[in-house]
């Protein structure tokens, strides 16, 4: 049985981020401005309980910016499309990937890596950023994520990534003792 003491030690969960699929979300500005590109704040309390946000296949999708059907529409569709600004990624508590706003990061489609600590006290951020986060496995969060490119970094078991070295029953057992969960 797990504890939060043993969750708060790093967990071999490296390249478990997700992301999301390709080509754009939105309908096209009824004008010929843009609207201005809202910032994506990211903080310890962006984070909650992994169970508390919306499954889909085996991960978890929220939105820091209120755009929950959005997030979960992209999440839901298997051929693909890019997630809106603000939703968070998550396939254990102590990993995560944030889609921050448009020019962020092109290199990394705009996403942000997170390694955290989640407690029963809350979560703080370990270590952030787009293609330097380092995973529990000791690599680089962006170069698991990179073969998955043409997927908006989603790495679901068909889209190029390399294999987890864990199983479902080993995510679900990490997913059920998520210490900031009730």
């Amino acid at each position: 049985m797990r504890t939060a003491s043993t969750l708060s030690r790093p967990l071999l969960l490296g390249s478990i981020l997700i992301a999301a699929c390709g080509t754009g979300s939105g309908s096209p500005a009824d004008t010929d401005t843009d609207p201005p590109a809202t910032t994506v704040e990211v903080t310890g309390d962006s984070f909650r309980c992994i169970s508390d946000m919306t499954p889909v296949r085996g991960f978890w999708v929220d939105n820091l910016l209120g755009d929950l059907d959005a997030s979960v529409a992209v999440a839901e569709n298997l051929e693909g499309n890019t997630f809106p600004p603000g939703t968070v990624v998550q396939l254990v508590p102590q990993e995560a990937m944030v889609k921050r706003e448009a020019g962020f990061s092109p290199e990394t489609q705009d996403w942000e890596f997170f390694f955290l600590l989640a407690t029963d006290e809350g979560t703080t951020i370990q270590t952030r950023g787009k293609d330097e986060t380092v995973n529990a496995f000791g690599g680089n969060c962006f170069d698991c994520h990179a073969p998955a490119a043409d997927h908006d970094l989603l790495c679901e078991q068909d889209h190029g990534c390399a294999p987890l070295p864990i199983g479902p029953e080993q995510f679900e057992a990490l997913v059920a003792a998520d210490p900031r969960c009730d």
